[in-house]
């Protein structure tokens, strides 16, 4: 199902509607070529004569502001096509190249390209409707914490969801292991240490729930420290020896549904060490 809102969407298909027109438009001032004829020496388009030049510009700044507004089109419905040599092109954002010599694209590949984007987006619209009245919620993984969608994201596009969830799990420990100054450790051990009840040693500083000793509902949440500390401390050690050592030492990829639900885990968990304060034995000793 598409990951997109039915209303971006549908602006999107807008967009796209517009640049076809005022590629039509232009192309009715131009000698329309193709690859063959061209022999790949020369452009696939040239102005017809008697045309008068300032139109010609204007339209073409049409097409130009058109294709501006229609950029994410191809990206969204993976429309690209291949050319050989340069690989995989956006025909819409590089409408201009046919008016070059040796151009890599021609009539044909824009308005082939411009229908396929627009059947596409038909039924990516169609998808997003269907999820919208089916009431389920929907989940975005780019709304993670961001540092766990960060060593995520660029593997989650390629659907390398197994990669995903490791980068994800080493680069939040690495995030806490940096501010805390503790690459003295390996990853279960830094969690056990960090999250441990009980006073911080020097150089082990630790991660306690925040809140001052004078009001009553934070003296209510330091009787509930302890167990809320052991409870951290459990769900870190648990991720990183069930989700992390796992994704580390196996080949067998995740769904995508597999990979959402671990990144959740440590997004949530993330969170949580957001809102703890740190306490480190060197400081107490310094202020005393």
């Amino acid at each position: 199902m598409s990951q997109y809102g039915v209303n971006y969407l549908q602006r999107l298909r807008a967009a796209v509607e517009k640049f076809e027109e005022a590629f039509d438009a232009w192309m009715s001032t131009q000698v329309e070529s193709d690859h063959m004829s061209a022999r790949g020496l020369f452009p696939t388009v040239w102005t017809k004569e008697g045309q008068e030049q300032n139109e010609v510009q204007r339209l073409e700044l049409g097409v130009a502001e058109a294709a501006g507004l229609a950029a994410s089109a191809v990206s969204v419905t993976g429309a690209y096509i291949g050319i050989a040599g340069l690989g995989a092109i956006d025909p819409i954002s590089n409408w201009s190249f046919m008016s070059a010599p040796k151009a890599p694209i021609a009539p044909r590949d824009i308005r082939t390209t411009t229908a396929n984007v627009k059947g596409r987006l038909d039924a990516m619209i169609v998808d997003a409707e269907s999820r919208t009245d089916s009431d389920l919620p929907t989940f975005a993984p780019a709304q993670f914490h961001p540092v766990v969608w960060a060593g995520a994201s660029a593997h989650w596009t390629t659907h390398q969801y197994r990669v995903a969830v490791r980068e994800a799990a080493e680069g939040l420990t690495v995030h806490w292991k940096e501010r805390l100054g503790r690459n003295d450790v390996d990853d279960t051990v830094f969690w056990q240490q960090t999250l441990s009840p009980g006073a911080p040693e020097p150089g082990k500083p630790k991660l306690t729930w925040p809140g001052g000793s004078d009001d009553k509902t934070v003296k209510s949440m330091r009787g509930g420290l302890e167990p809320l500390a052991k409870a951290l401390n459990a769900l870190a050690t648990g991720l990183n020896l069930t989700v992390r050592n796992v994704t580390t030492h196996t080949r067998t990829e995740l769904s995508e549904q597999e990979a959402m639900e671990r990144l959740a885990a440590y997004s949530y968990l993330a969170r949580l060490l957001d809102r703890c304060e740190t306490a480190s034995a060197d400081a107490e000793e310094s202020d005393q």
